[in-house]
């Protein structure tokens, strides 16, 4: 991620920190990341993997759509890059995100929020995606929806695989 977009991303991850009162020290223990790398961070240092952001999102209680919302450019780590396309306004939230996965990559995907549900369409190459345990494999043009509150992957074979991914944000009810 270039410096700018790092700095764009560390200004909003911070401007949300403090609207939910949160400390530091705070995000960083509930995200499971050293205060000392959530604070470079925030500063616009540091080179975040989609995990993380995932972990902050999560810890925020915001869509990782959100988080990221403010950077234009594709997020990426290991063979594998992201970029939110658009972030509906109603209720529920839907996310819709461009996906592209480097041939022989394994993403383990983090739980999104509860009762997050997850759609992909697979624009190109071949995918094995879903749950942890209940993966299916996906050719071009298949379609897979699954509950991604839990921890799913994405497996491509021997070609890039490019997709379109939309995660359905259900509200959590108040107590």
């Amino acid at each position: 991620m270039d410096m700018l977009s790092l700095g764009t991303l560390g200004q909003h991850l911070q401007a949300l920190r403090l609207a939910r009162g949160l400390s530091l020290s705070q995000l960083a223990a509930a995200a499971g990341i050293a205060k000392s790398n959530l604070s470079r961070l925030e500063q616009g240092n540091g080179n975040p993997t989609l995990d993380t952001i995932w972990r902050l999102a999560v810890q925020l209680k915001v869509p990782f759509g959100t988080l990221v919302a403010p950077i234009r450019v594709p997020l990426g780590e290991d063979g594998v890059e992201v970029r939110l396309l658009d972030q509906g306004q109603d209720t529920p939230q839907v996310d819709a995100y461009w996906m592209r996965c480097a041939p022989h990559t394994t993403r383990h995907a983090e739980p999104h929020t509860s009762g997050a549900r997850e759609t992909l369409t697979l624009i190109s190459g071949s995918l094995e995606a879903g749950p942890e345990g209940e993966t299916l494999p996906l050719s071009a043009g298949d379609s897979l929806t699954f509950a991604a509150d839990l921890p799913h992957l994405y497996r491509t074979g021997d070609t890039w695989a490019t997709l379109l991914v939309s995660v359905i944000y259900h509200e959590e009810p108040t107590s």
